[in-house]
Formats: C-alpha cells, structure tokens, sequence
C-alpha cells in the first residue's frame, strides 16, 4: 500500500482546530522556526503548539506520547512536552495528532550552551533518572520506535550494505571491526526506559544550560545504548568524559552506543532510501568522529 502524502500547512491545521477544539479557534497560528522530519510543528497561540505525524509511519508514536508522558514528567530532573489534546483525523488529514503545552528554550547548539561538560553531566543525569523508572507496561521496542531499545542486530544488513556501497571511501574492515563488536552483546539486564533519539535537536537550552528534553515518539522500554548517540555526535574531549563518567554503564552497553552511532552516520552517508540527504556532510563528520574515538580506546 503506498505512503499517504499529505500537505500540511497553516491553513489545514486552521480548519482542524476549528473543527474539533472551537475553543482555542480565533488564536493565531504559525510554523515554528525550527521543523522536524516526522512531525509538522505549529504554534497555537503563544502557550501551544500543534505536531501533525508527516507520514503513517510515524503515527504510532501520538498515542504513546498521550499516555506515558504525563507519568513520566513528574519523576524527571528536567521539563518533557505536556501533551493538552489528542486530535482525530479530519479535514483530509488521515491520522490522530497532539497538542502540547509549549516549552520556551533555543535548540541546542554549542553557542548556546556556557558549560559543555556541565551540559553533558545534565543529560546524562536525566538519562540516568528515566532509566530508573519503573518500566511495567512500558511499551518495548518495535515499528513504533524503529526499534529503539531493540538489538542492534534489526539493523545488521543494513549496515552492511552502506559498508559495501561506500567501498573505498571508508576503511571497511576497521568499520566493520566496529560494528562486529557492537553486535558481540546484548543488553541482558532488566529493560529500562529509552528515549530513542536523545540529539542535539531535540534538546532545549535556557540562559545556557540544559532545560528541556522534547520528542519522545521514540520512547520505549529496553537497551539503553541507543541513547549514547551525543557522545559522539556532539560531545568531545572533556564533555565526553563528563557524560561517560556520569553513566553507570559497562564497556558492552558504550560499545553498542558507538554502533547505534556508526549504522546512522553510515547509512547517511551512503545516502540509503529515507535517509535525509541534507545530513550526508554531517553524517561524514560524526562517522569520523566514531572510527577516532575507537582507535583511542583500542
């Protein structure tokens, strides 16, 4: 069955309020500044904001986010969405969608952050806190959270087949030594809470700390290696070992965290269907970033 495809703008998001929460109908909406690639995202007035799913892939992740968030927040050091509203399809809109209380802060970026180690040592200690939770009726990794939390392994040929596609690009066999070690264990003790895509977009900044963890749709519960990806795709140096430091995890978890990191950047790169082409350079860098941390660690 082919992907739905669906235009999202203003004036659709327009008529769904006015259809189905005639309260909130006369308040100004707006795209917000900073998009993402499995929601479109509005502001409803100055107090909300609207995420639409862009595509049936991504529209498991609605209910979940409904139901668990909202448990979670209390017992977490740091602010998540309040989800206000669930949406019904409508208005040729094909699926359910969220309002939520909107969360002021600026997206991470090393120019908004005073203290990178500080900053490094908070997420961890959020990460810490969420997988401290307890977990019964958490939902476990599957389509709805591409996995998240799940074995590495889901994603073995994929990986190898961006390893064959990039050839002489990369060094194949240090790359594949990499990986073969992230698939050598698995997460054995009891499951713990995932985010499933902790970066640097998802994060919110204020007066230059970190203040905000948004995006959960890919929450489940599981292998928390998937939730290291920051070590290398935005820390460094000192902020690296702040965030290592402040993770209890053994060397297996960390070295399945390297191969969570190392099938993005490689899939990227080598450009695979459904992958962001606007990524490919960043990709580059970060795969970089994981074949020298590895080598300093050997």
């Amino acid at each position: 069955m082919p992907n739905i495809k669906v235009l999202i703008d203003v004036p659709l998001v327009h008529r769904l309020i006015a259809k189905q929460f005639p309260q909130w109908a006369d308040l100004p909406i707006k795209p917000v500044a900073v998009g993402g690639w499995d929601n479109r995202t509005f502001h409803l007035g100055e107090q909300m904001l609207v995420r639409l799913p862009s595509a049936e892939e991504y529209v498991m992740k609605v209910e979940k986010e409904q139901l668990w968030l909202p448990k979670l927040a209390p017992l977490l050091p740091l602010s998540i969405p309040t989800p206000l509203a669930m949406g019904e399809p409508g208005e040729e809109y094909p699926w359910r969608w969220s309002i939520y209380r909107w969360i002021e802060g600026e997206t991470a970026s090393i120019e908004h952050i005073v203290d990178l180690s500080q900053f490094a040592t908070a997420l961890a200690e959020f990460l810490s806190a969420l997988q401290r939770i307890d977990t019964t009726g958490g939902p476990k990794s599957g389509p709805h959270n591409f996995y998240r939390g799940g074995p590495l392994s889901t994603y073995d040929a994929e990986t190898r087949q961006a390893i064959l596609i990039l050839g002489d690009k990369i060094d194949t066999e240090l790359v594949t030594t990499i990986w073969d070690t992230a698939l050598a264990s698995i997460w054995t003790a009891p499951p713990v809470w995932v985010h499933g895509d902790i970066s640097a977009g998802n994060l919110l900044v204020q007066k230059g700390k970190l203040s905000a963890v948004i995006d959960f749709g890919g929450l489940g519960i599981g292998d928390p290696a998937c939730d290291l990806a920051m070590t290398w795709t935005f820390f460094k140096g000192e902020s690296r070992k702040a965030f290592r430091a402040a993770l209890p995890l053994d060397d297996d978890t960390w070295a399945r965290g390297r191969g969570w990191t190392l099938w993005k950047a490689l899939i990227v790169y080598a450009g695979l269907p459904g992958t962001n082409p606007l990524e490919r350079e960043n990709s580059k860098r970060v795969f970089e970033e994981v074949l020298a941390d590895y080598k300093a660690r050997a």
